[in-house]
């Protein structure tokens, strides 16, 4: 499984609601529905959240962002397909897009584990 720290920006585009009849409101609708649906990705295992949005104000575009969603996924295409959920989430009745009020990255890790091929001191090779 691969660790994944999908790391979440809001842009200035969700602070200049309600416009064009959508409000924050219908973005954090649609920011709800992004989350169950990744959760709900084949080969997804959610950890858990961090939202920071108490101690930042305005848009991030780049770190610190906004919030976090860590999960295992078991491959690189399942941690795209969970990306994409930011361009086919539907925003209210419009046909307008999650990733217009945010964006997301990736991060692919793996657990913080000693790796297989490192000896510690006082232990059998």
């Amino acid at each position: 499984m691969l660790r994944v720290l999908f790391c979440i920006g809001i842009n200035q585009n969700f602070f200049d609601l309600p416009a064009g009849g959508i409000t924050t409101g219908h973005v954090w609708q649609a920011f709800v529905s992004m989350m169950d649906q990744l959760k709900a990705l084949p080969g997804v295992e959610f950890i858990g959240d961090m939202d920071d949005d108490s101690h930042m104000v305005g848009p991030s575009d780049g770190w610190p962002w906004t919030c976090y969603l860590l999960a295992d996924v078991d491959t690189q295409e399942t941690v795209k397909a969970a990306c994409n959920l930011f361009r086919t989430t539907q925003v209210g009745d419009t046909e307008v897009k999650l990733w217009r009020f945010a964006k997301i990255e990736a991060r692919i890790g793996r657990a913080l584990t000693v790796r297989e091929d490192v000896t510690l001191p006082g232990t059998a090779p």
